[in-house]
């Protein structure tokens, strides 16, 4: 397969100026504000945005630098395949948040729940739908035992390289 390539739509504003310290996923970030800022080209797409409470943020981990196919992730001590964790740290460094939708101004989109390192190229948006995005699932693997740990747990600076 040859090269995929993307271009950002917009960038991602949050009050995080490095990945240290900033929370591992926009649940462990309840009420932390952002701005998504689109690219002018783009602002028609965001025709009726304003009736969602909730956004999908599809973004480039900008600051990533490599990859391991083993990773320690934020929630455990032990290594796991880097596609059973949501380490920034891949082999295509794509990240998902779902953020709540506070206001439109222009092209500037107001979030809230942001996990974001300021600065983060914005690849695409889609709406967060409960009936299309919620599952009942039976197991959630190694993170069951952890998956208490996202409140208080924040980026160490392990996937810097």
């Amino acid at each position: 397969m040859s090269e995929i390539r993307y271009k950002p739509i917009g960038i991602i504003h949050s009050p995080f100026k490095e990945p240290y310290g900033t929370p591992i996923q926009s649940a462990g970030a309840r009420g932390i504000e952002g701005v998504v800022e689109i690219f002018p080209e783009y602002a028609e797409g965001l025709k009726d945005i304003e009736g969602f409470s909730h956004i999908i943020l599809i973004y480039h981990f900008h600051l990533s630098k490599g990859f391991s196919l083993r990773v320690k992730p934020y929630l455990d001590d032990q290594l796991h395949g880097v596609f059973v964790t949501r380490a920034p740290a891949r082999p295509n460094p794509i990240g998902i948040s779902i953020v709540r939708l506070v206001r439109i101004e222009g092209v500037k989109l107001y979030i809230q729940d942001v996990d974001i390192v300021d600065g983060t190229p914005l690849l695409d948006i889609k709406p967060y739908v409960p009936e299309f995005d919620i599952r009942e699932v039976d197991n959630i693997g190694w993170l069951e035992k952890n998956v208490n740990k996202l409140h208080k747990t924040k980026d160490d600076g392990r996937f810097k390289n």
